[in-house]
């Protein structure tokens, strides 16, 4: 059973989150924060009911002025210039402590003079320090029309990491970018897999498709994956939305089979009756191997970020060591030659539990809370 500390009762604390335009793991490390604070407000950027789960969905929900912006849930991305003005516009929460869970600019929001600010940061704002390849492509133009915005965004991001009183991030690869960018230590605390909701169920012998699940956008490289399985002509699932959707639909085969915004149900009875997953991108962490673990499936992924902490080579999964068709492939033959234990796909997944999690967002708010 999972517990959070009593002593979290008597908090007065708000929580702080860059977006609330779908379930994807940081919106999984809120639904858990909500679960452990269930009085406190919601600041962010705008707020789509629609595609947010009831737990996060009955808190008061505090959005900037992009909100008004008609069709933002769709379009938000491309308003990221605006995204420093839009948060400083948000009120100044009312509250002791602020936890804020941040990839963007959620840990920029201003607290009132003696509270504190835990920040559970998943990465320095991807836009402005990383995948400029993937995001800006090779144009020229584009890359130096791009270019003063992406300093300001950095210089912005550099600056307001100050207004947090303690980081603690999600693996150690996002704590040495936290140190390199900020100049400023993290705890890690893993994310919480909900192992008790994600679980095996069915035959052990699972259909012919193999999986993915992922926001479409350039760093996932979803596009790796649809080229290597429209040579390869193994049926392939797509669960997941974004501004990458058309793109990848023009390069795929029959075989690939695009299935939109999938809800928890969906996805549950997806990772139970797939063949394995495949996570192509370099992640900060990923959550969602570790859900097709809890279900009993193996992942093929790339072996960068996240996964190398959390997937056990040999064991739970196979890795592909370079962003290549031909890398891909020879790691899906290898995961098809393989026997899998069910059994102990499980037991890597069961490590992240959400009473680990909850353990540890404790153990670094008893810190951020006893600073001078």
């Amino acid at each position: 059973m999972t517990s959070f500390p009593s002593k979290w009762s008597g908090l007065n604390v708000a929580l702080a989150h860059d977006w609330l335009t779908g379930m994807r793991g940081g919106e999984r490390v809120l639904e858990w924060l909500c679960r452990g604070f269930p009085r406190a407000p919601i600041y962010t950027l705008i707020h789509d009911p629609a595609r947010i789960c009831a737990e996060i969905n009955a808190h008061p929900i505090h959005t900037s002025a992009l909100q008004r912006v008609p069709g933002i849930a769709r379009r938000y991305r491309y308003f990221l210039p605006l995204y420093p003005a839009a948060v400083a516009g948000l009120p100044v929460p009312e509250a002791d402590v602020l936890i804020s869970t941040s990839h963007c600019v959620a840990k920029s929001l201003r607290v009132r003079p003696g509270a504190r600010h835990l920040c559970y940061c998943f990465t320095p704002m991807r836009y402005a320090w990383l995948f400029h390849d993937e995001y800006l492509g090779r144009n020229p133009l584009k890359r130096a029309l791009a270019a003063p915005v992406l300093a300001a965004l950095r210089h912005w991001d550099r600056a307001t990491a100050a207004r947090v009183d303690r980081f603690v991030t999600l693996s150690r690869h996002v704590q040495d970018r936290i140190q390199r960018f900020y100049g400023r230590e993290a705890d890690v605390v893993y994310p919480p897999v909900d192992v008790d909701y994600f679980t095996p169920g069915g035959p052990e012998e699972p259909d012919g498709f193999d999986l993915i699940v992922s926001a479409l956008v350039p760093y996932k490289r979803v596009d790796l994956a649809v080229r290597a399985y429209t040579q390869l002509g193994r049926p392939l699932k797509v669960a997941g939305t974004g501004t990458g959707f058309d793109a990848l639909k023009k390069i795929a085969g029959p075989n690939v089979e695009f299935l939109g915004w999938q809800g928890d149900e969906q996805l549950r009875e997806l990772y139970r009756r797939c063949r394995l997953l495949v996570f192509p991108g370099e992640e900060d962490f990923g959550i969602v191997p570790l859900e097709a673990h809890a279900c009993g499936r193996p992942v093929v992924a790339f072996a960068r970020g996240g996964a190398m902490e959390t997937l056990v080579e040999g064991e739970t999964a196979v890795f592909f060591h370079e962003q290549s068709e031909s890398a891909l492939l020879a790691a899906l033959r290898a995961a098809a030659a393989q026997q899998w234990s069910r059994a102990t796909i499980r037991r890597q997944a069961e490590r992240f539990a959400p009473q680990q999690f909850i353990d540890g967002i404790a153990a670094s708010l008893e810190k951020c809370l006893a600073q001078a």
